[in-house]
């Protein structure tokens, strides 16, 4: 059975981006270390930039050249290898063109949306979309085949988690305060219940939580 991981970088206010959909200095420890993380599934020099090289990360997260420290790495590493699917909502997908077909991890992606997938958008891309956040959970989970359902933070990852559908809830925190802007919590009515957290890992400029949701 897979497991569901809402999962996303997140400010110690608790936004994952501005009001504006940036995510500022959120991403800044993905290259201010000394550990370089390298997707293995790709060739050489896929997902970089014109010029090569390391590249501004961004929403989308398929440039190359991330440079963490190494717990960050040893973490990161662990956690993109174990992601079957992810799901993701409208909003995500179209300010980052559904990462052009290549997500950052996983092999397939669930978009929530009552729009369907554009025409002559990347037909080689395994992208679903599904119109409720029910029916995108249970696709996921054939598709990923017991590997890992990662679940993007936000809307449609509140929606997930006020649905019972959330199994752990992961949070690389950094240290920034927004103030206002995109939650990570987004759209959730009253409280929920978290576990202990059973992963607490220091990275340089970033802090790794996990918590298993009470059931």
């Amino acid at each position: 059975m897979s497991t569901v991981i809402m999962h996303n970088v997140v400010s110690v206010d608790g936004f994952i981006a501005d009001d504006h959909d940036e995510v500022g200095p959120l991403h800044e420890w993905y290259f201010s270390g000394d550990t370089p993380i390298l997707r293995e599934r790709e060739p050489e020099g896929a997902g970089e930039g014109a010029g090569g090289g390391a590249e501004k990360f961004d929403h989308s997260g398929v440039g190359r050249g991330f440079m963490v420290s190494r717990a960050s790495a040893q973490y990161v590493r662990s956690m993109w290898e174990s992601i079957g699917v992810i799901v993701m909502g409208r909003n995500l997908f179209d300010l980052v063109n559904g990462w052009e077909g290549q997500p950052p991890a996983g092999d397939h992606v669930v978009v929530v949306s009552h729009r369907p997938k554009p025409e002559g958008w990347h037909p080689e891309a395994s992208y679903h979309f599904v119109d409720d956040v029910t029916a995108a959970v249970a696709r996921a989970k054939e598709l990923a085949a017991g590997r890992v359902v990662a679940v993007n933070a936000g809307e449609v990852g509140g929606q997930i988690l006020a649905a019972g559908l959330v199994d752990e809830v992961a949070m690389d925190v950094v240290p920034v305060v927004f103030g206002s802007g995109k939650r990570y919590f987004a759209g959730i009515d009253g409280q929920r219940l978290l576990e202990d957290p059973h992963v607490v890992i220091q990275g340089e400029r970033v802090l790794h939580l996990r918590f298993k949701v009470r059931r």
